[in-house]
């Protein structure tokens, strides 16, 4: 790209999934208030911290993305929402209310649209 060129910009699918993206970071940055009962089944205190992490990385990253137009950031944006998925895929094989395998479910789901519409098609030039 020569220096006289805009820089590229988000398309508005690539919108839609970082902001899926920065949605769903902010809901894992509460993962570590509450944490499991010792009386019940869920995840232990470390993966709930490393969730709040992630979902703070995530969502300055998503914004960063969002506000600078990087690719890099959005990257890192995807990669915190996919650890967070995948640590919440044991609930699948474990005792847990249905309701909680279904949010899972939804979570995961949400995750794997927010990183293809993120990354779908090219970026257009304004």
């Amino acid at each position: 790209m020569s220096p006289h060129q805009s820089s590229p910009t988000w398309s508005p699918l690539n919108k839609v999934g970082l902001a899926l993206t920065v949605l769903l970071s902010i809901g894992n940055i509460t993962s570590a208030l509450g944490p499991t009962p010792e009386s019940e089944t869920g995840p232990p205190l470390g993966i709930l911290l490393a969730g709040s992490i992630l979902g703070l990385i995530g969502t300055v990253a998503g914004i960063l993305a969002w506000v600078k137009n990087s690719r890099a950031a959005a990257r890192l944006a995807a990669i915190t929402i996919v650890l967070c998925s995948i640590s919440a895929l044991p609930a699948f094989f474990v005792e847990v209310p249905a309701g909680i395998k279904a949010l899972v479910a939804a979570m995961v789901l949400l995750t794997v649209t927010a990183v293809v519409l993120t990354f779908s098609g090219r970026r257009s030039a304004r």
